[in-house]
């Protein structure tokens, strides 16, 4: 017998790939993302942009159903947003730096401020990137 739910779910994956223009990042918690998603105020719709920490992720994020938690502080006061990977109104995910951590879920950053809040950052990650070597070409010019 098919697993109906899982085909439902496989379906609904593909057409959320195929009406994104691009293909989301891959990003694991403690990466510093940028969430770019749609928001619907009447008839106007605007892309707002959310700026923050990926503090948790559901363990399969190849799943339909699959979520990602991003936490940011705005004006002195925590802010978490909970986003589902494959919903039609996440236009996209850039990774704007990659943090080292050694836990799955960073619920201890709630508990933390200023300077022990903060995650150590990968440094290869921006030579990956290209964002160095396009610096130094241009200096050479």
């Amino acid at each position: 017998m098919k697993n109906i739910l899982s085909d439902f779910a496989q379906e609904q994956v593909k057409k959320i790939k195929e009406a994104r223009d691009a293909e989301l990042s891959i990003f694991k918690v403690g990466d510093t993302v940028s969430v770019k998603y749609k928001i619907t105020e009447g008839t106007n719709t605007r892309i707002q942009a959310f700026n923050g920490i990926v503090i948790a992720t559901s363990k399969d994020i190849s799943n339909y159903t699959a979520t990602f938690t991003v936490r940011k502080i705005s004006s002195g006061i925590g802010v978490e947003r909970k986003f589902t990977v494959y919903s039609p109104l996440l236009v996209s995910i850039d990774i704007l730096k990659q943090g080292v951590v050694r836990r799955a879920k960073l619920y201890y950053l709630r508990s933390l401020t200023g300077k022990a809040s903060r995650i150590k950052e990968k440094l290869d990650f921006l030579t990956k990137s290209g964002v160095v070597e396009s610096k130094s070409e241009n200096a050479n010019s």
